[in-house]
């Protein structure tokens, strides 16, 4: 069933779909979001309104080309226009560093199928963009499910979601805490000590 928004109808497609499109590509990607927890998890926790993909900045000619004809739209950093907070990105047009979220959809007529997050690099490590001091070798970003889906790995994704935590981020928190390793839990408990050092979370990664 599609999201009504007010910028146009979401239809995001699935996991499987969506793995079936970015197989050309050779520059790496991975299913974010709430998705992505479920496929660490290996089961669906809830409905899912949107479905995000990470990508590196780097490679972000690559992504374009892989999308050829799509309506591809750029999020606007703020102050930005209210009424279509976007910008079209066309084919060949270099992604500036303001531009972390982009909406894609095969035509302007069709519904948003997917929503692609690209993220910073410095040489072989990515950078959390909240606080690029919080880093993370690019190989150890994600892992792949066993039919091949690429996924980032959760304790990247709950940091993603900590800033301002929704009831859907809330939830699926809950639902990983308890499949969260000790190195994982570490991991997220060291990162959100720099970037939010008050949250809630903290208390709840102490111990196994």
């Amino acid at each position: 069933m599609g999201k009504s928004h007010p910028l146009g109808t979401w239809q995001p497609w699935r996991p499987p779909q969506v793995a079936a499109f970015f197989a050309p590509l050779s520059a790496p990607w991975w299913i974010a979001g709430g998705w992505a927890i479920d496929l660490f998890l290996g089961r669906q926790t809830r409905e899912h309104e949107d479905i995000d993909v990470l990508i590196l900045r780097r490679d972000h000619a690559a992504v374009r080309s892989l999308f050829a004809t799509w309506d591809m739209q750029a999020a606007l950093p703020p102050p930005r226009d209210e009424t279509w907070p976007f910008r079209v990105w066309g084919q060949g047009e270099m992604l500036e560093p303001a531009i972390h979220d982009i909406w894609c959809r095969p035509s302007a007529a069709q519904p948003w199928a997917i929503q692609l997050m690209v993220a910073d690099t410095h040489d072989d490590r990515w950078l959390f963009r909240r606080m690029p001091t919080i880093e993370r070798t690019i190989a150890t970003l994600g892992s792949i499910t066993p039919a091949g889906i690429p996924y980032l790995a959760p304790e990247i994704q709950l940091l993603y979601k900590a800033k301002s935590p929704r009831a859907k981020d809330e939830a699926d928190f809950t639902q990983t805490l308890p499949a969260l390793s000790a190195e994982r839990r570490q991991w997220l408990r060291d990162a959100l000590l720099m970037a939010y050092p008050e949250h809630p979370w903290l208390k709840l990664l102490v111990g196994r």
